[in-house]
């Protein structure tokens, strides 16, 4: 529903975070359908399946990836062009456009599938069964094998590592802005006013603050027990899980499923909590009733 009501333009946006965000809600929601219902649901619930055959586990393994290091690095390209398009006026009339946002997406679901290439080959079938490999499993040689190692920290490292640092220096950065911003305009209303009045563009500032404190720290948290879980394991080089009461196997549940539901947030924050777009969620939630 949020990529119909973006895409029909009707929420006040511009052409390019119309883009940003569309792209974004899409990429949040195929880390959904692959990471969840075709993956985690059929595991638990359909073992045996057609999905469960490794050729196409694997596919479904690197496609959970291509689509999460998608939906995190969109997430600081729109951090970055609303970083330019308040620190740098000069700069967002040739930055800020729909032709820069159309380029940037692209590339960056593009470099997301091609860099995500590797996991197809990074498991092995658990069995083999009348010549039909099932089940996924890492090669053995993921360890010890030092181009295979140094993928992994690399996908690390990339996501979400990089990501957390560059969320967290643009926001930093843009409500510095505002605040500087905003001093500046109050004094300037004391002196043409000489009184405290309510001001709704210091209103509008406060809101931007809140919203993007609110971004960062949900971010921050909810990628912050799959970066613990890396380093544990990296640690316990050789540690054999022992069953679902294990605290190895309960972190690494925990930081799946919170980051699963960090592509949940995104829409939210960025388009659920505006007002128009909620006057358009009623307009098409009327529709069908209408017809």
């Amino acid at each position: 529903m949020a990529i119909v009501i973006l895409s029909r333009g009707n929420c006040g946006l511009s052409r390019c975070i119309s883009w940003y965000l569309v792209s974004m809600t899409a990429t949040d929601l195929l880390v959904i359908i692959t990471a969840v219902i075709l993956n985690r649901i059929p595991a638990i619930y359909f073992p045996g399946s057609f999905l469960s055959i490794t050729p196409v586990c694997s596919f479904s393994i690197a496609t959970i990836y291509a689509a999460r290091v998608s939906s995190v690095w969109l997430t600081v390209t729109f951090t970055f062009d609303r970083y330019v398009a308040i620190c740098w006026q000069k700069l967002k009339a040739k930055y800020c456009t729909q032709r820069t946002a159309g380029i940037v997406v692209s590339v960056l679901c593009t470099l997301g599938c091609v860099t995500n290439v590797p996991w197809y080959f990074l498991h092995e079938p658990m069995y083999v069964i009348d010549n039909v490999p099932w089940y996924c499993k890492q090669k053995d040689d993921r360890y010890s094998f030092s181009l295979w190692r140094i993928f992994d920290w690399t996908d690390r490292v990339l996501t979400p590592c990089l990501p957390f640092l560059l969320i967290l220096l643009f926001n930093t950065l843009t409500v510095r802005h505002i605040l500087a911003a905003s001093r500046a305009r109050r004094r300037l209303r004391s002196c043409t006013t000489g009184e405290r009045q309510s001001d709704p563009e210091m209103e509008s500032r406060r809101k931007s603050i809140l919203l993007l404190f609110t971004i960062s720290g949900c971010f921050i948290l909810l990628w912050t027990p799959s970066i613990v879980h890396f380093f544990v394991r990296r640690f316990q080089v050789g540690y054999k899980i022992n069953g679902y009461n294990d605290p190895r196997f309960i972190l690494m549940e925990i930081a799946n499923m919170l980051q699963m539901f960090s592509c949940c947030t995104n829409t939210f924050f960025y388009a659920v909590t505006q007002s128009k777009f909620q006057k358009e969620l009623k307009v098409l939630m009327k529709l069908p009733r209408d017809i």
